[in-house]
């Protein structure tokens, strides 16, 4: 009982360690990613401090900058507390080998002091000659031979569990040390997020004093956004209209082809009749079932062919994990946002990236150019991948046609300068076939 006692906190401890250093190794790439995202962050907000105007895009990227700095003190803090849990563990461990360590001693001390009680060659002899017999001789031959190697046995085990002592306790002081530069590098990231905060509170400041500019800003965007909505919704229109010509086109191929074989079969049975021959129909070609369970969704216009229901089903199984059409950061996110110290609010149908001017725009999936089009002096793309869209908007160049065939790959055309900044701007959108709006940041890939 005692030994599966045991075996099963030996077992727990193995899995605890194991787990604790899959989580600890998980912990330390999301630690690099939000090093590089923060590193990122404070890269553009050097290169966008000293423009005018930029008030607005200085405190969302602050903003995100926190969020991301306040992350990465609760993944340190997750880390710290592995630790301590592999430091109580390592100590758990050094005191199970230290009990085991004397235990091994006082029976080694045992059988030092028999090997010098019977330490004689007189008495060995005198011990092997008294047998009774042959065969209880050789018995006694190897008792004091098992004997001799249990004693070697038990050095050999001693010298082990000193040399396990020895690495627990090394281990146990590179925990200790890691523990201790965990503490300092949290300790210094809390410094640097009331840093943060600082100037997100200056910031604030800033766009109190630029109110006025800022609402001329947003009534500009509210003006774009609604222009695009309005090219967007006549796009998706177009798309469904000529989808449900092809739907129907092609459900008259279909009714003419069925009307032609039954046709076809009322002369063979009639010749087959007249011939006094058997009639044997030939039978329709078996339904594949995986294009029943292709079938099995909402139906949409736009996945009436294979092809279109091929493209949804790629972008869907890609949320989440969609490459970002350009380099850069989210200056201005998806859905309603608000201007801090005022009473503005805007709205965006996309979310809008920062980026170098003059920077390649690419496309996020597999798709059909549904249409290239102008607004407002930009260009803008929209992407089509089956029942869903894709829109890139405030492009100076386009690199692709009306038709052209894209995928993850295709540079759709150039990011477009901002005015107030002098920076790149994109503005990414992603669409249903209902005209409904969709959270890009949710079918990107984490950065």
């Amino acid at each position: 009982m005692i030994k599966k006692i045991i075996f099963l906190l030996c077992f727990i401890v193995l899995s605890v360690g194991s787990f604790a250093q899959q989580t600890k190794e998980e912990l330390s790439r999301k630690k690099q990613e939000l090093l590089q995202e923060i590193k990122d962050l404070n890269a553009s907000l050097k290169n966008i401090r000293n423009k005018k105007n930029v008030t607005l895009a200085n405190y969302n990227l602050i903003k995100r900058k926190i969020a991301a700095r306040e992350e990465l003190i609760q993944n340190i803090s997750k880390d710290m507390h592995i630790l301590d849990n592999t430091i109580y563990l390592n100590q758990l461990e050094i005191s199970r080998l230290n009990r085991q360590m004397d235990t091994l001693k006082k029976e080694y001390a045992k059988s030092l002091v028999f090997a010098y009680k019977n330490r004689s060659n007189y008495d060995y002899l005198n011990f092997i000659f008294s047998a009774a017999t042959f065969n209880d001789a050789i018995k006694r031959i190897t008792y004091l031979k098992s004997y001799r190697q249990y004693r070697e046995k038990q050095v050999e085990n001693i010298n082990k569990t000193d040399q396990l002592i020895k690495v627990k306790n090394a281990s146990l002081q590179q925990n200790r040390q890691e523990k201790s530069m965990a503490l300092q590098d949290q300790n210094s990231q809390l410094s640097d997020l009331e840093v943060d905060k600082k100037e997100q509170n200056e910031e604030v400041v800033k766009l109190k004093t630029q109110e006025k500019d800022l609402s001329n800003e947003i009534r500009k965007r509210e003006s774009d956004r609604k222009q695009m909505e309005s090219a967007i919704a006549a796009i998706i229109r177009r798309e469904l209209a000529e989808a449900r010509k092809k739907a129907e086109a092609l459900a008259r191929r279909r009714k003419a082809e069925e009307e032609d074989r039954k046709r076809k079969l009322a002369e063979q049975r009639k010749e087959a009749i007249a011939n006094k021959k058997p009639f044997k129909p030939d039978e329709p070609e078996p339904v594949n079932p995986d294009r029943i369970r292709k079938r099995d969704r909402p139906a949409s216009d736009l996945e009436m062919t294979d092809e279109g229901r091929r493209m949804s089903i790629n972008f869907e199984t890609g949320r989440g994990n969609l490459p970002w059409p350009a380099n850069g950061v989210i200056s201005i996110h998806f859905g309603t946002y608000t201007i801090p110290g005022t009473k503005l609010i805007g709205r965006s149908d996309g979310i809008y990236i920062t980026t170098d001017a003059g920077a390649s725009v690419k496309s996020v999936a597999d798709g059909e150019v549904s249409s290239v089009y102008d607004l407002g002096g930009e260009q803008a793309v929209t992407v089509k991948h089956g029942k869903y869209f894709t829109t890139y908007s405030h492009l100076a160049s386009v690199n692709v046609n009306q038709g052209q065939q894209v995928n993850a790959t295709t540079t759709i055309g150039k990011a477009a300068v901002n005015s107030d900044s002098g920076d790149g701007e994109v503005l990414f959108m992603v669409i249903n076939d209902r005209s409904i709006f969709l959270n890009p940041e949710q079918w990107l890939r984490r950065r």
